[in-house]
């Protein structure tokens, strides 16, 4: 009797605390009583980038696994002291890559030969003097990168940019409910809920293919252009 009593009271307490276990994983609705309108905004903004981002390597080939590995890193830290002396700080200087690959000559009919191995050491480097990268990546090149692609243009801090195409993105949404309201010869009684989707997205990286220039070539030239911050609104409101 003692035990069926225990296990009825057991199973009364579970069934208590199923529902607010539950509730947090609750979705909230809200109850319109008018019409419901759903408008979806944008908000865009532009800035001036100020940080360029790119790749810039070294590819060597050797007979051995060892040499290529070594001639790699040989090149690399003498691309590395140069934007060192060009004024690039520590953090803004990212190993990306170091790969090391056999090559073969297939002949038919023969099993593969080994000629030799091809060895790669990458690095990802954040210029913030967008206009001062391209004579250094002159200089890059001269110390021994055969390797660079980019730029990737981006805007360093771009939260207060994507503040003011959120204010915008609202407006725009809320002028677009008065008008439809009006269409409609309603009113707007109030916001419902607002998400938001997107944001501020980079555009890819430009391919950059560079060669040691001769003396008297043109320098290389990185223009920053102008990037577009944009921020998507889901609205809903209620009209009546």
């Amino acid at each position: 009797m003692k035990q069926s009593l225990i296990a009825a009271l057991l199973l009364g307490a579970a069934a208590f605390a199923a529902p607010a276990a539950a509730q947090p994983g609750q979705s909230i609705t809200q109850s319109i009583s008018g019409t419901r309108l759903d408008v979806n905004a944008t908000g865009e903004v532009t800035r001036v980038p100020d940080v360029a981002v790119i790749s810039a390597g070294v590819v060597t080939r050797q007979a051995t696994a060892s040499a290529a590995i070594q001639d790699a890193a040989a090149r690399m830290e003498r691309v590395r002291a140069a934007l060192k002396r060009a004024g690039i700080d520590d953090r803004d200087i990212q190993t990306s890559n170091v790969s090391l690959n056999p090559e073969y000559r297939y002949v038919e009919n023969q099993p593969p030969q080994l000629t030799g191995y091809t060895a790669t050491n990458q690095l990802s480097v954040r210029f913030r003097d967008i206009r001062s990268s391209g004579r250094i990546l002159d200089a890059l090149v001269g110390e021994g990168a055969n390797q660079i692609n980019g730029p990737n243009l981006v805007v360093d801090k771009p939260e207060a940019a994507l503040d003011e195409a959120r204010t915008k993105a609202v407006a725009a949404g809320r002028a677009r409910a008065e008008l439809y309201a009006r269409s409609l010869g309603m009113r707007v009684v109030r916001v419902v809920s607002v998400s938001e989707s997107g944001g501020y997205s980079a555009p890819p990286p430009m391919p950059m293919v560079m060669q040691a220039r001769a003396a008297g070539d043109a320098e290389t030239r990185i223009d920053p252009g102008l990037q577009k911050l944009q921020v998507n609104l889901a609205m809903v409101f209620e009209l009546q």
